[in-house]
């Protein structure tokens, strides 16, 4: 397995990390303190901090973790297409 495609792989089970963590804060009984729900938030707040930094939620709604999603893809795109054309 090359490491283009480690890293493609990597960038994908990031996205659905996301991705789940933005559907379970739709149900209110979730218990964030029990330990995979707390590691789901850790790992995927380390991204999205920095987005809702910039883009706060309005109005109850949080939309920064689309642009964090779209900046994310952004990234994938161009470290895979980087490594692809050094051959790794």
């Amino acid at each position: 397995m090359q490491i283009s495609q480690v890293v493609y792989y990597f960038f994908q089970l990031y996205f659905w990390v996301i991705i789940v963590r933005i559907f379970l804060t739709w149900i209110p009984s979730i218990d964030w303190s029990a330990p995979f729900f707390r590691a789901l938030a850790i790992v995927s707040d380390v991204f999205l901090e920095p987005f809702r930094k910039i883009i706060p939620p309005m109005g109850g709604l949080d939309f920064s973790p689309i642009i964090a999603i779209l900046a994310l893809q952004f990234v994938q795109f161009a470290v895979v297409k980087l490594l692809l054309a050094l051959g790794l």
